[in-house]
Formats: C-alpha cells, sequence, structure tokens
C-alpha cells in the first residue's frame, strides 16, 4: 500500500511519462506543471496548429488533505487507475470531475 507521502512521486511519475508524447498535429508542445509547495500538478498543451491556436488541459490534479483529487482527466486509460496500479487505495483518490451527488457510485472517494 502507498504512502501519502508517496503521492506527488506518483503523480509527478504518471505526468512526466504522458508528457513524453508529441501530439500528431501542428506545433503543439505537452508541458508538465508542478508546483510541490502547494501540491497542484498539470499537463497542458500549447502552441499552433496551422492558423488556430492550440491550449487546453490534459490533467489537472490535487494533493489537499490526505487524498488526491483528480480535477480534469483527458486521458484515455485514467490517472486514477494508474495510481491504484501504484498501490494507492481508492478511498484516497477523489474524481473531482464528478458532481459530488454521483461520486458515491465510482468507487473511490466522495470527498
Amino acid at each position: 500500500m502507498a504512502r501519502i507521502a508517496d503521492y506527488p512521486i506518483y503523480i509527478e511519475e504518471i505526468l512526466r511519462n504522458y508528457g513524453q508524447y508529441t501530439p500528431a498535429y501542428g506545433d503543439v508542445e505537452v508541458e508538465t506543471v508542478i508546483d510541490r509547495e502547494q501540491q497542484h500538478y498539470q499537463l497542458l498543451t500549447v502552441g499552433w496548429n496551422k492558423d488556430r491556436r492550440v491550449w487546453g488541459c490534459i490533467v489537472h490534479i490535487d494533493i489537499k488533505g490526505q487524498k488526491i483529487w483528480v480535477q480534469h482527466d483527458g486521458t484515455e486509460e485514467g490517472v486514477a487507475n494508474l495510481l491504484v496500479e501504484k498501490g494507492v487505495p481508492k478511498q484516497d483518490i477523489v474524481l473531482a470531475y464528478h458532481a459530488p451527488y454521483k461520486r458515491q457510485y465510482t468507487g473511490f472517494a466522495v470527498n
């Protein structure tokens, strides 16, 4: 079972792995944004595709209290699933992109 002190390490590892991918279109970069002090973690796309600006958040995760809050997850496999594979208990992961009343049905923490 993972320890809370290991959660930032797991999150950073997952984001860095996703950050290695290069979008198949335009002049677009993937940026990993890590704020260890405030415990905010993001993976962003930024650049241009022809004459259109590209910017978007792929993943946004916060650590609040003793839990990992997945604020946004634009990945196919789901970062919460990857965290569970690393030993993080489901009760320590909140899928914050679901409405609070729906979280009880996710199998993860409610808050």
